[in-house]
């Protein structure tokens, strides 16, 4: 199953296509953030109808941390958003679709990602 990351949601409404997946409470907040007052509402019961919403769970709190952990070792960083769903991808074993490339420096510890087309 695939987590659509934020890019891959706003290309997507901006193409005005569907396509099946997941997406975390994090995109949800990113993308409805950027919608004008008056419209969020509706974006978001969108949303929440085309996609199955993941929230943030006691695993993916752990497996952020431990992200989080493994990239301060090696002095490196990535947005607490992104961190968030990639932690959220991992826990719930999902490939996550991105065009981000910082994610790649999560494959070490197991993330899978596939490229927007």
């Amino acid at each position: 199953m695939i987590l659509q990351d934020t890019n891959a949601v706003i290309e997507l409404l901006q193409e005005k296509q569907y396509e099946e997946g997941r997406i975390t409470i994090m995109t949800l907040i990113e993308i409805l953030r950027g919608i004008e007052e008056e419209r969020r509402t509706e974006i978001r019961e969108l949303l929440e109808e085309s996609f199955r919403v993941i929230n943030i769970d006691n695993e993916v709190v752990k497996t952020y941390c431990t992200l989080h952990n493994k990239l301060r070792e090696k002095g490196e960083t990535i947005p607490d958003a992104d961190l968030l769903i990639a932690a959220t991808s991992l826990s719930h074993e999902l490939t996550l679709k991105t065009a981000d490339k910082h994610f790649e420096r999560l494959k070490e510890p197991g993330l899978k990602t596939i490229p927007i087309q």
